[in-house]
């Protein structure tokens, strides 16, 4: 039910912008009434065209000085400590524009509209956070919006965190199961608990648990991808992406899987769509040229779609060029005895006598791959991000190995841009886990020049 959450916190920004133009538009408007105009003569020319221009900017730079206030937050924050960002946010970037325009008096010269500029920003932004907690609230108290949790404690903090989540229904929370310990048996009875219904999040109420137990814990969390938190302890682990909270007066902390939690996972997708948008357009004439020469070759599509495991265990469809005979999927079950890969559940073979002539150009030159943009642009992949295994390999995964899942595959990524096939699996293991626990843009953004650099110079790949 978190996705519900998650949309009422990204619609802000779009409403946002929407009513930061209204409100200038309305402090322009007001501008040349004529109650204004009689005691405040119009001294300047500001045509609406060129007015609704400058707004437009103002409006974008805006939306950046709320981002940096932090106004965009994922996690659930008090009215009051909302509606304070946004009165802080507001003066910030009017104050910004007033000392702009002073020093360029020609571009903008009107006090007046900027100062009912800000007035009805305010106005705005805060009736739409007001409305949309209500939404939240009402939506919580329906059961739309409910996260579901299983607390492992038998003690003071685990009797004031369920009195708290019966009391204070607005926090959204739901225990769906109460364990008094944690032990093997209690993390058996999760595993069995997971495959009934689905666990948003575990909390450990005893901070003085069994660091064994705590540890299988916590890769139980990762495999099911399960939010983990616990009551604040000194723990002898190492923990680097990590948020501190506090319910019921007890400090809280969650670890966090990776940074595309919140507004990581929207920037990311955003960038996913615009440049995938625009490579599938730029590679226009490459799917031609090479959709025929895949007909002239062999028999057979010029696209499969082959089975492959994403985000959060969900199969998808994977689209590519096709390197391989009709029926190779077939003819994979005999070949397994010359599988050359005896460190993971990947198979290859140097020589496959099932990739075409063709197939072997395109594969080397990771041709084959262009259609997986379609993917990226449906939502079932990303750019950058782990490689997509098939589901028979996926099945052959340690429990290390689930947190592979915990994002979408990506058409590139840093196993593929730092050894590409010659790279161990527990090596790419290691790397795709980096990744997902030290994501930024600017990685994304290395990894793809990165990507045009070995796809363009290095021959290692089949």
């Amino acid at each position: 039910m978190r996705k519900n959450k998650l949309l009422l916190d990204v619609i802000e920004v779009p409403l946002d912008f929407i009513f930061l133009m209204l409100s200038g538009i309305l402090a322009y408007l007001l501008r040349f009434k004529s109650f204004v105009v009689q005691y405040r003569p119009i001294l300047f020319d500001l045509p609406l065209p060129l007015f609704l221009k400058i707004l437009l900017g103002v409006s974008f730079f805006a939306l950046i000085i709320l981002i940096l206030s932090g106004v965009y937050s994922f996690k659930r924050e008090r009215l009051r400590h909302k509606l304070s960002k946004v009165f802080s946010a507001c003066s910030t970037f009017v104050l910004i524009l007033v000392v702009a325009f002073f020093f360029n008096q020609r571009l903008f010269s009107s006090r007046f509209i900027v100062i009912f500029f800000w007035v009805f920003s305010l106005i705005f932004l805060s009736l739409e956070r007001i409305i949309l907690n209500f939404i939240y609230n009402v939506l919580v108290k329906k059961g739309v919006i409910q996260i579901k949790v299983v607390l492992i404690g038998n003690n003071d903090n685990s009797y004031k965190l369920i009195s708290e989540f019966k009391k204070n229904k607005s926090l959204g929370y739901k225990v769906i199961e109460n364990y008094d310990i944690l032990d093997d048996q209690s993390i058996i009875k999760l595993d069995d608990l997971s495959k009934e219904i689905l666990i948003d999040e575990i909390i450990l109420a005893d901070p003085y648990a069994d660091r064994e137990a705590v540890n299988k814990l916590v890769n139980f969390c990762n495999t099911h991808h399960i939010v983990y938190r616990y009551a604040a302890s000194i723990l002898e682990t190492k923990i680097i992406n990590f948020e501190v909270d506090t319910i019921a007066g007890i400090p809280m902390i969650e670890i966090k899987g990776t940074p595309l939690d919140g507004w990581g996972r929207v920037w990311k997708r955003f960038f996913d769509i615009i440049l995938s948008f625009l490579a599938l357009i730029i590679f226009i004439p490459i799917y031609l040229i090479v959709g025929l020469i895949i007909k002239l070759d062999t028999k057979g599509p010029v696209l499969v779609k082959l089975n492959r495991v994403g985000s959060k265990n969900e199969p998808f469809k994977l689209y590519k060029f096709r390197s391989m005979v009709v029926g190779a999927d077939k003819m994979k079950k005999d070949l397994m005895q010359y599988n050359e890969r005896e460190d993971g559940p990947l198979f290859k073979m140097k020589d496959d006598p099932r990739i075409t002539r063709v197939g072997k150009f395109i594969r080397r030159t990771s041709i084959d791959e262009i259609p997986n943009l379609i993917n990226v642009f449906k939502g079932g992949m990303s750019l950058v991000g782990p490689r997509a295994h098939e589901p028979g390999e996926v099945q052959n995964y340690r429990d290390k190995h689930m947190k592979l899942l915990s994002i979408k595959p990506g058409v590139s990524g840093m196993a593929q841009v730092s050894g590409r096939s010659d790279l161990k699996f527990e090596e790419e293991v290691k790397l795709d886990i980096y990744y997902i626990e030290n994501w930024s843009l600017m990685l994304d953004l290395r990894i793809l020049l990165k990507t045009i650099k070995v796809v363009l110079f290095d021959k290692t790949a089949v």
